[in-house]
C-alpha cells in the first residue's frame, strides 16, 4: 500500500476501528467490540502467525445482527471473499491465490455446520476445519486425461463466520465467538448504509495495512505474556490478537488481555458435556464420603432436579449404563463393604482422577455443581470466573459507552478510569 499519506498512531487507529464497529453493532459486552478490532487488525498481517483464530457471530435467533457484524468486518479486511453460494473449488482457489490470502466471510454457516451435512458443502467444511494452522493444505483429486492425480491446496486463512446455533468443538475451540442477540428497545445503532459508509470503513483497513506492514517482523517474533489462565489452545487463539495490542500500546494490552480472560472464562462456562455433567453430579452426591453403593448413587442421581438421570432416553439411568458411561474416565464399579454387607460401588479414590481432570475445584465452601464443569481444570479454585472478570466488565462498558456516544465526532476517545489508573 505504498502512497498512502495517513497519519499512523497505532493506539487512535484501533480506537478508530472499534468506533465504527460501535457505530453499526450492538455487542453483547464490551469485550466483543475489542476482540473483533484486534482479529480485524490481525487478519492484515497474516505471515506473521502459526495460526489464525476464527471469528464467530452466532445467535440461537434471526435478526440479531450478526449478518451486520460480518458487513462491518468485510469493510475492514483485506482480500474479503463473501463465501456464501460459492463452490468449494473456487474458496480453494482463492485461498492459494499467490496474490494474497484472502479473508473469508462465510454467511449462514449453520447450513455448513449443521446436522445434516449435505455433501456440497463437504469440502467447504474441511477447508474450515483444516485452515486454522499456517502450513496446513487440503488434499484432493483431480482428473487429468486418463489419470487421477493428488495435489494438496494451502487451506490457511482468515476467516469470520456467522450463523445460528452453535459451531462443532473442533472449530468452537479455535474461535473467538461473539453470541449475538436482538438489540433491546433501549439499543441504539446507526443504519448502516455500504454506499455511505462503505469508503470509510475500507480506508480504515487500508491504514491497517500499512501500519501492520512496518512492523510484520516485530509481530512475527513476538511472544505476547498470556494472561493467567489463557494456556493451551485459548492461547493459541489470543496470541495473535495480544500481539498486535501489545504493539500498538496505549490502553490496548491492557483491553486485550481482559477480553482474552473474560472470553476464555465465558467458554469455561459453556453447558457440559453428559459425561462431565455425570462426573460433576457424582461429585455433588459422593460429598465427604469415600465410598457410595451403586443403588445409593443411583438414588441420589435419578432424584436430582433438573437432571437428566431420570429420564434418559425414556428411561432412569440404571447399573449398566452408569457404569458403560464411568468406564471412559477410568472409574469402574468395585466390591465395597458396608457396615451390613458387601456391594457394588464406587470409591472417592476412583473417581478423583476424573474429576481433577475434568471438573473445576471445589469451591472454599466446598460447593459444586454441574454448571461449573469444564472441560479442564481451572487456574483459580478460589475465585469464580464471573468475579474474575467482573471488575473488567465494568470498566470495559463504560469505555465502548464513550465510544459510541462519540463516533459521530469521529472520535473515539477511551479515558482511563480514575480508579484503574
Amino acid at each position: 500500500m505504498t502512497g498512502l499519506s495517513y497519519s499512523l498512531h497505532p493506539p487512535e487507529l484501533l480506537d478508530e476501528v472499534h468506533g465504527f464497529y460501535c457505530r453499526f453493532v450492538a455487542f453483547p459486552s464490551p469485550h466483543a467490540a475489542v476482540a473483533c478490532t484486534l482479529w480485524v487488525a490481525h487478519t492484515h498481517v497474516m505471515d506473521a502467525w502459526e495460526s489464525t483464530p476464527r471469528l464467530a457471530f452466532l445467535s440461537p435467533e434471526p435478526g440479531s445482527g450478526k449478518s451486520r457484524a460480518l458487513e462491518i468486518t468485510e469493510l475492514l479486511v483485506p482480500r474479503p471473499v463473501a463465501a456464501i453460494n460459492v463452490t468449494p473449488a473456487y474458496l480453494f482457489r482463492k485461498v492459494a491465490d499467490p496474490e494474497g490470502r484472502p479473508t473469508i466471510l462465510h454467511d449462514e454457516v449453520d447450513t455448513v455446520f449443521g446436522p445434516k451435512v449435505r455433501r456440497d458443502v463437504e469440502e467447504t467444511r474441511g477447508l474450515l476445519n483444516a485452515g486454522h494452522r499456517k502450513g496446513a493444505v487440503t488434499g484432493r483429486c483431480r482428473v487429468v486425461g486418463k489419470t487421477v492425480e493428488t495435489e494438496e491446496i494451502e487451506a490457511y486463512c482468515a476467516v469470520a463466520l456467522a450463523g445460528l446455533g452453535d459451531l462443532p468443538d473442533t472449530v468452537a475451540s479455535r474461535a473467538v465467538i461473539i453470541p449475538m442477540r436482538r438489540r433491546a428497545p433501549d439499543e441504539r445503532v446507526e443504519s448502516f448504509r455500504r454506499r455511505d459508509h462503505g469508503s470509510a470503513g475500507q480506508t480504515l483497513g487500508q491504514r491497517l495495512t500499512e501500519w501492520t506492514s512496518k512492523i510484520a517482523e516485530q509481530l512475527a517474533r513476538a511472544r505476547p505474556l498470556m494472561p493467567e489462565g489463557v494456556e493451551d489452545r485459548a492461547a493459541d487463539v489470543w496470541e495473535p490478537l495480544i500481539a498486535i495490542a501489545d504493539a500498538a500500546g496505549g490502553e490496548w494490552p491492557r483491553l486485550a488481555r481482559d477480553a482474552a480472560s473474560y472470553f476464555v472464562a465465558e467458554a469455561r462456562e459453556t453447558p457440559a458435556t453428559l459425561g462431565v455433567r455425570l462426573l460433576s453430579d457424582i461429585r455433588a452426591a459422593f460429598g465427604e464420603s469415600e465410598q457410595m453403593t451403586t443403588s445409593d448413587l443411583l438414588y441420589v442421581l435419578n432424584d436430582l432436579e433438573e437432571a437428566p438421570w431420570g429420564d434418559l432416553r425414556g428411561k432412569p439411568v440404571d447399573s449398566r449404563r452408569l457404569a458403560r458411561m464411568l468406564k471412559p474416565y477410568g472409574a469402574s464399579p468395585r466390591d465395597i463393604r458396608t457396615e451390613r454387607s458387601v456391594a457394588k460401588g464406587y470409591k472417592r479414590e476412583d473417581l478423583w482422577d476424573a474429576w481433577k481432570r475434568y471438573l473445576s475445584p471445589l469451591t472454599p465452601e466446598g460447593a459444586t455443581s454441574a454448571t461449573s464443569a469444564t472441560n479442564g481444570p481451572q487456574m483459580h479454585p478460589e475465585r469464580s470466573n464471573v468475579a474474575a472478570v467482573a471488575d473488567v466488565a465494568d470498566f470495559g462498558r463504560s469505555r465502548v459507552n464513550v465510544c459510541c456516544e462519540r463516533t459521530h465526532e469521529g472520535l473515539a476517545p477511551f479515558p482511563l478510569p480514575e480508579e484503574a489508573r
